[in-house]
Parts: structure tokens; C-alpha cells; sequence
């Protein structure tokens, strides 16, 4: 099919083919369970159903050996007929279905009545994201756990830049481009600040940095490079998106702004001294729209004041920092083993 990582040896195994098409966070929160399916089926190829881009970067990381092109819930056109089919996309019924359509041997997925399909783990809409994923995993027989969330050593790049990712795919989880501002402002004293974006995102990264002095990368970050800027940051603050958690793949402090989904459900499930999760809701329920089109009165709860002093916090704890006096400062926590 040509989507095969090259020098595998696998090109002619049988075949694991899990459904996750869905945006960059959700891919990574599901890189734990795919790790386990990897451990479940040592012999098979594991190929992952997504976004083109998101699947080559997860490809060369050896997270999976190959993508299938997956848009939206469209038919798998271009997907061999698997062995074993895992849907990491949702409950169903539609997702299943479109892995049915690939006649697989053995679907692994969670119950759905709907679907017809009654032999998997029930769906708890408690469940943190990682977490929910891990169980389907382990349901097939594999092992894995938040720890397989890290795509690297941890960084502490204390002389990197603070990154800013004001934007998300929906309105409701857009904090104000003039509170992102006041930030960028107040950082760019004493740090440099390169603010980040989609081509779709250059008017609002450019209305962030604008009087701040903060450089605007908005359309010139495709994933592999956006990765790579992370991993070497000294800070990241954003929405909860998915640069979120390439810090906590990477292993980078971050300060995330929440709204309308909880913490509980979406936060960093690893090296939780490393990251501030800022949120005014009760609860791990979602009180809101995530793909909304008005900003979520959780998020905009969430003050300037408070994302300074979380970012500062974070800042002056890192290897290297220096205090007031210009005197460097030791870290006073370390994070966990990966």
C-alpha cells in the first residue's frame, strides 16, 4: 500500500490497524495505547488510521510503522484488510463501522449496542483520555500506562525560549488575543517569547506579539519543527490543545489554560510538579461545548494575573534560572522517572 515504514522487516505481517483520526492532542494522548497494542501484537505491523501529517511524524518517532490517510470518519480507501482492527477514535457507531468496513478478523473497540458489538470494556465518561485508551489496550492484551506518554528524555532548557500557542480548533477554547498580549508583554522582559500557530492562526499570533517584541512563528512551524521547539523550550503556556501535550511528551513545564474541559479529563497524566493546570470549573464534567463558538466562561475566568504568577513559578524552579539578584537558582523538585 506504500505507507509502510521502510526497514521493518514487517511489510508482509499481519496487520494491526487502529482508528484514531483526530487532531494532534488526541493522537498523542493516544500514543500510550498504541504502545500497548504494539506489545500485544509483537509480530504484526501497526498501522495507524489519521491526519497524514500527524501519522508520518508518529511513523518516525517508532511510535507505529505506517499511516493510512484518514479524514474525518470517511471509508479507509486505502487500508489493507487488517488482522486486527482497534478503534482508538470513540465509542461508535460510526467508528466502528468504518473499521468494519476493512473486514478485519478481530475488531477491538468498546461495546456499542448500537454497533452491534457487545465484546469490549463499557465506556466511562469519567475516564481521563489517556486512561480510557489504555484500558481498550490492555482489553487486547497489551501493557501500558501514562508513563508511555513520554516521547523523549525530559527537557530542561532553561536558556530556551517561552512559547505562547494562543489558538485552538474551536472558539470556546480561545482565550483573548489581548490577554495573550499582556502576557507576551510582560514575559518578553526577561525572556525571549516566539508565539506559535497554524496558517490560518498569522492575524492572531500577529495581534499577539504586536508592541511586544515576541517573534511570531504562526504558518512556519509545520509538526516536525513545532515538536522540535517545544522539546527546547524553557516554558510552554497554551490552551488546552495539542501543544499542550507535545510538553508533556517532551517533558517540558507548561501552563495550560482550561476551559470547557476539565483537567481531570485532558490534563497531563505524567510529571505533575512540572505543569499548572489553570481552571475555574467543578469536577472532571464537561459544563460545556468543546467545539463551541463563543469563548466558555471557565476560560474566560482565567486572569493575566494568574498565568504570570504560574508562569514564573515554573520559571524560577528550572536548572540555571536566576532570581531577582541575578544569582542562579537549583531546581527544588525534580520531576518523576519516566
Amino acid at each position: 500500500m506504500g505507507h509502510h515504514r521502510a526497514g521493518t522487516g514487517r511489510s508482509f505481517a499481519p496487520v494491526v490497524l487502529a482508528l484514531r483520526a483526530l487532531g494532534l492532542g488526541d493522537a498523542l494522548t493516544g500514543v500510550p495505547a498504541l504502545r500497548g497494542l504494539r506489545r500485544a501484537y509483537p509480530e504484526h505491523t501497526v498501522l495507524l488510521a489519521c491526519p497524514p501529517a500527524v501519522g508520518r511524524w508518529l511513523t518516525a518517532l517508532n511510535v507505529v510503522d505506517g499511516v493510512v490517510p484518514a479524514h474525518g470518519l470517511d471509508p479507509l480507501t486505502d487500508a489493507p484488510r487488517p488482522d486486527v482492527a482497534v478503534n482508538l477514535h470513540g465509542r461508535g457507531p460510526r467508528s466502528h463501522h468504518v473499521l468494519g468496513m476493512t473486514r478485519p478478523r478481530r475488531m477491538v473497540g468498546f461495546a456499542c449496542a448500537a454497533a452491534d458489538f457487545t465484546d469490549g470494556p463499557s465506556w466511562d465518561d469519567g475516564a481521563h483520555e489517556v486512561e480510557r485508551w489504555c484500558t481498550l489496550a490492555r482489553w487486547a492484551g497489551g501493557t501500558c500506562g501514562p508513563a508511555d506518554l513520554r516521547l523523549g528524555s525530559p527537557g530542561r532548557a532553561a536558556l530556551g525560549p517561552v512559547v505562547l500557542h494562543p489558538g485552538a480548533a474551536s472558539a470556546s477554547r480561545r482565550w483573548p488575543a489581548t490577554r495573550w498580549r499582556a502576557v507576551a508583554r510582560a514575559l518578553r522582559t526577561d525572556h525571549r517569547v516566539v508565539v506559535t500557530g497554524g496558517p490560518a492562526e498569522r492575524a492572531l499570533c500577529e495581534a499577539v506579539c504586536r508592541g511586544t517584541a515576541a517573534e511570531s512563528r504562526a504558518g512556519r512551524t509545520p509538526l516536525p519543527a513545532l515538536a522540535d521547539l517545544i522539546a527546547g523550550s524553557s516554558l510552554l503556556i497554551s490552551g488546552d490543545t495539542g501543544t499542550a501535550h507535545l510538553a508533556t511528551a517532551f517533558g517540558i513545564p507548561s501552563v495550560t489554560l482550561f476551559g470547557p474541559v476539565s483537567p481531570d479529563l485532558w490534563g497531563p497524566a505524567i510529571d505533575r510538579d512540572l505543569h499548572r493546570c489553570l481552571w475555574h470549573g467543578r469536577g472532571a464534567t464537561v459544563p460545556g461545548d468543546p467545539h463551541g463558538d463563543h469563548l466558555d466562561p471557565r476560560l474566560a475566568a482565567i486572569t493575566v494575573a494568574e498565568v504570570l504568577t504560574a508562569a514564573h513559578e515554573l520559571l524560577a524552579s528550572q536548572p540555571g534560572a536566576a532570581d531577582s539578584s541575578g544569582e542562579p537558582r537549583g531546581r527544588a523538585t525534580t520531576s518523576a522517572a519516566p
